[in-house]
């Protein structure tokens, strides 16, 4: 079916077959109704023009899915995860995963642990500052003018929301140059008795590294001895939940070091899921504050939840269940291996270009590349952009303070991005460089540039 975009007038002008030419506009709703097939080539040519997914080299988030995936989810596009007495058995799948993922994160009663499925890891975070900050009013007791803080390393914009949105004052430390992670001691400069909970990342947004927590716990441990304030830590493990334990089980991060009250990871990053399902699981039930669990009279049942959406779809969280059966512990250890081999094999090729110095190498952390132009000699918001001609989405982005000079690029390896794909990378971005080094010109304002930061 033909059809045509009339750019001056917001409307589509449609001509399928065997009808007459038509008009339909992009900014109301029609007021007849059209062909569906007419309706699905107007929608389908629209998506065309996006990127290509599966060449965004910004995000975190899954662009590749087993057929079995699709199938799961459209079986269960009616299904309401809220519904939890019209859909048990999906309500089932979901309890089922928190106790897998609490096994996996080393919960000392993963049973009986307590946690929910989320939209996405932004929300499980905000989940787990609420609960500490109910905690810390509980323990506290404040009185007017105590300003609850929560002290940080470098975070994503999820805790920024979380700040503003719930009455908390942030403390996020700057990053030092040649440092990528938080400083445990300088962590503890900012604590006070209003700390609601200290957030460490496990793989975070700018570089990939994990930081120090187990570090982190025992200078909290000394802290409590001098100052008698105990302070918890929350895990931002977003990417990370479900790469450590797989690629570096000997690593203590989760609910092995006794300071760790709550997680919140990804289930649709390197959880392997279909985009929307995240996860925040709490060390035990004295870690979530009843105040914060709401008992629902809703549709036939009376029902717990402590999510901020109410009403979700429940086929990501099927997918979600399907993957951990389908791959187990060895299946996940196999495929975090061959991104690590895909990271390693970029980061190679990048520092044999001689044009990069590699901030992140995939080696250790995530399983992603960062670089930065070594001696400045090339315009990497540029270069980006002469990828696209490629099709590759290469983000070029700021570190924050105190490194906001430094830009950077990212590659973050996700399921799909296999050795070939990486060698057609490299390839392109060779000629890009070679078409900038015989074609230069003014640097490239950054004004629109962003980072692909996705939770």
């Amino acid at each position: 079916m033909l059809h045509k975009k009339v750019q001056n007038t917001g409307n589509l002008t449609v001509q399928p077959s065997n009808t007459v030419d038509k008009e339909l506009p992009k900014f109301a709703i029609p007021a007849t109704q059209s062909d569906p097939k007419v309706a699905l080539q107007l929608t389908e040519d629209e998506l065309m023009l996006d990127g290509n997914s599966r060449q965004n080299l910004a995000t975190f988030c899954g662009t590749w899915n087993d057929t079995e995936v699709v199938e799961i989810m459209t079986s269960a596009i009616g299904k309401n995860m809220i519904d939890k007495d019209e859909y048990p058995h999906t309500a089932e799948l979901e309890e089922r995963c928190v106790h897998m993922i609490a096994d996996l994160w080393g919960s000392p009663s993963a049973a009986s642990t307590i946690g929910t499925s989320t939209t996405g890891s932004s929300e499980a975070a905000m989940l787990g500052g609420l609960a500490m900050k109910w905690r810390w009013k509980a323990a506290r007791k404040p009185t007017g003018g105590q300003v609850p803080n929560l002290v940080t390393g470098p975070v994503q914009v999820c805790w920024h929301k979380f700040a503003r949105y719930f009455d908390v004052e942030l403390r996020e430390l700057p990053f030092h140059r040649g440092s990528y992670i938080s400083d445990p001691n300088e962590i503890l400069e900012h604590c006070d008795e209003n700390t609601i909970g200290v957030v460490n990342t496990l793989g975070t947004t700018f570089t990939g590294h994990y930081e120090n927590i187990e570090d982190l716990e025992h200078a909290l441990d000394d802290f409590q001895s001098q100052h008698d304030i105990d302070i918890p830590i929350h895990v931002d493990a977003a990417s990370g939940g479900f790469v450590a334990p797989f690629l570096d089980p000997e690593i203590k991060w989760d609910f092995r070091l006794k300071r760790v009250s709550s997680i919140n990871a990804s289930g649709h990053k390197y959880g392997l899921a279909p985009l929307g399902v995240g996860w925040a699981i709490w060390r035990d039930e004295s870690h979530l504050p009843e105040d914060l669990i709401f008992n629902v009279n809703y549709l036939g049942g009376e029902m717990p939840t402590f999510a901020l959406n109410f009403s979700r779809p429940g086929g990501q969280v099927a997918a979600q269940y399907y993957n951990f059966l389908r791959l187990g512990v060895d299946g996940y250890q196999r495929v975090m291996r061959n991104l690590r081999t895909c990271a390693e094999y970029l980061s190679n090729e990048i520092k044999s270009l001689e044009r990069f110095e590699v901030i992140s190498d995939g080696r250790t952390g995530l399983p992603l590349v960062t670089w930065t132009s070594s001696n400045r000699d090339i315009d990497l918001y540029r270069l980006s952009n002469q990828l696209r001609s490629y099709g590759w989405q290469l983000p070029t982005y700021t570190l924050p303070p105190d490194s906001q000079d430094v830009v950077v690029q990212r590659v973050v390896i996700r399921q799909g991005f296999t050795l070939e794909l990486a060698r057609q990378f490299i390839d392109a971005l060779r000629s890009s460089i070679d078409y900038i080094d015989a074609n230069p010109m003014s640097p490239t304002a950054p004004e629109h540039q962003n980072g692909g930061f996705s939770h």
